[in-house]
């Protein structure tokens, strides 16, 4: 007679990964990489200017491609961070832009870095939301694909820095998003929390209603010794696991990336990634052949490319086991410290890449908005030519 094993409790999977991730990677980060740098900056061709202004800072915009696989909206401070948001539409692919759209005066008003995101609630109805952060966080909504907007209001009694790093759909029920962003102390709250050291803390909130409302943020880590900031969200193509990329501010480590078997309930310990994905504000989607892009400004402690708009290809198991992945590019060269790639990444229903953002592009002027059109299999051909860096 055969006996029965009691069944495996129901969350004896997700704790057994967790311990797994909680764990090393088989590989030891290092301060520089060596897989091949593919060189863009100077294909111009590729190059499409979205918005120049001469004496105007233009910076950090983000995008969404609508469903039509064409329509991209860009959005933008004028300013470093702080300033009205500009707002663009572009309706073939990125090619061609229109001009500046008409925004709502609170828009105006903007203290912080706008982030635009696709949002549908369970009814199926699809709205777009805009965040603009420092305290309190605000949120406007369109319900017309982007024609018209409503007025920036207050989300709750809370901020933060670069709201939202991402929003994205989770499992939970439908019409549920996850959305992360951080806080140093200033913005959270009313009055401002002076720590010494600094302490970085990363959040995340939630929405049940197709992204119009949203929880009281929470804590998932805080650290004085690494600041980890600008979250960066990358599902796993089985959809089974959430990575989250995090640039480290205090710049003595590489980036970091956390990991969720369990749609955001519980997360995994940072770890460091490797030197090849280290830099700020990650933003990645996949190509048709499965593989990822994933753009970055390159904050590598050992790059010959430091302070440049960088892409990076390889797969989601590369960044599951620590691996360095296939190959980077440079997409265009900044003239100036640091200061450029607060990306938008699109992919096209052709496998063109469409990613857009700002930086010195020009010597001794000041930032604008551009994009840079690709397909991996053109980098694939000029990769083999390479030597590993």
């Amino acid at each position: 007679m055969r006996s029965h094993k009691p069944p495996l409790p129901a969350t004896l999977p997700v704790l057994l990964f967790l311990l797994w991730a909680f764990s090393a990677p088989a590989q030891t980060p290092t301060r520089g990489y060596t897989i091949p740098l593919v060189d863009l900056a100077d294909q111009t061709n590729r190059q499409v200017i979205v918005d120049r202004e001469p004496g105007q800072y233009l910076g950090h915009p983000t995008t969404v491609l609508l469903e039509d696989g064409k329509t991209i909206l860009c959005v933008y401070p004028k300013g470093h961070g702080k300033g009205p948001i500009l707002y663009k539409r572009s309706t073939d692919g990125g090619r061609t832009w229109s001009g500046r759209l008409p925004t709502p005066k609170s828009w105006e008003t903007s203290l912080e870095t706008p982030t635009i995101h696709r949002v549908v609630d369970a009814s199926g109805k699809k709205r777009l939301i805009l965040w603009s952060g420092l305290y309190p966080a605000r949120i406007a909504h369109s319900e017309d694909d982007g024609m018209t907007w409503s007025e920036l209001v207050p989300a709750g009694n809370w901020g933060g820095i670069v709201v939202m790093g991402f929003v994205e759909p989770i499992k939970t029920g439908p019409g549920h998003y996850l959305a992360m962003f951080h806080d140093d102390g200033r913005f959270f709250q009313p009055a401002p929390v002076k720590n010494s050291p600094v302490v970085f803390t990363l959040y995340q909130t939630t929405s049940d209603d197709g992204g119009l409302t949203w929880g009281t943020p929470r804590a998932l880590y805080k650290s004085s010794d690494i600041h980890l900031c600008e979250p960066g969200w990358i599902r796993s193509p089985n959809g089974k696991r959430i990575a989250v990329l995090m640039r480290e501010n205090s710049r003595r480590k590489n980036s970091h990336v956390i990991f969720s078997e369990d749609e955001g309930v519980t997360w995994s310990n940072p770890r460091e990634l490797p030197a090849a994905l280290t830099g700020d504000r990650h933003c990645g989607k996949y190509a048709p052949d499965g593989r990822l892009f994933i753009s970055f400004r390159d904050t590598t402690l050992e790059s010959a490319t430091k302070g440049d708009w960088i892409g990076w290809v390889g797969r989601f198991d590369d960044i599951l086991k620590g691996r360095e992945g296939q190959y980077r590019v440079r997409l265009m060269h900044n003239t100036k410290s640091g200061d450029c790639a607060y990306p938008g990444v699109e992919c096209l229903p052709d496998g063109t890449f469409v990613t857009t953002t700002y930086g010195h592009w020009t010597q001794n002027e000041l930032p604008y908005v551009a994009s840079v059109h690709l397909k991996l299999s053109e980098l694939d051909t000029l990769a083999k030519t390479k030597k590993h860096q």
